[in-house]
């Protein structure tokens, strides 16, 4: 998180924009950007988002340590990471290059995990179950998955997902639009 935080101050003042230019561009309160900058505060995926998209780069100059200039990515260059508020651990699949549509990911979702935030928001997500159980929410219905299920929807219907089991389950995932 400190990396993060330590990027967006960085990218702000080489933009030579002040917490309340970049507030009004986000959306976001000056005072929520300020402990986002001091670490003091985590950050959602979607403010991050926000974030990028106000320095006009990609979400994924926050996490430099995670981009793969190559097509190919091999298992042993593979890095996991965390959202803050999230007890899940993602691990990017894909190759770095301009035009990607797609973000192909291996998730891992804790067991016993609780429902995560409802989700609603552009773009379609994929999930194919590897190992354990999850249980997706989708509009209101929802779907027991177990290894070898997939599951394909469109990102803005309203959606959730747990693992209600005590064991972790893992999923290939694939996501638009591109995130990461």
């Amino acid at each position: 998180m400190e990396e993060v935080s330590k990027r967006i101050r960085e990218l702000r003042n080489e933009k030579k924009l002040t917490l309340k230019d970049l507030a009004e561009k986000t959306g976001l309160s000056v005072s929520f950007l300020s402990q986002v900058e001091r670490a003091s505060s985590s950050i959602a995926i979607t403010s991050l988002k926000k974030i990028a998209d106000a320095f006009e780069v990609p979400i994924t100059s926050f996490f430099e340590d995670y981009a793969n200039k190559n097509y190919k990515v091999p298992v042993e260059e593979q890095k996991s990471f965390r959202i803050e508020g999230s007890g899940s651990v993602y691990t990017r699949l894909g190759g770095e290059f301009s035009g990607r549509s797609i973000e192909p990911m291996l998730v891992t979702f804790p067991q016993g995990q609780p429902y995560e935030k409802t989700f609603s928001h552009p773009g379609e997500e994929f999930y194919y179950i590897l190992e354990g159980v999850l249980l997706f929410e989708v509009d209101g219905k929802e779907y027991l998955m177990k290894a070898g299920d997939s599951i394909h929807f469109p990102s803005q219907l309203p959606h959730s997902v747990k693992n209600p089991i005590d064991k972790d389950a893992k999923v290939l995932s694939v996501v638009t639009p591109v995130i990461f």
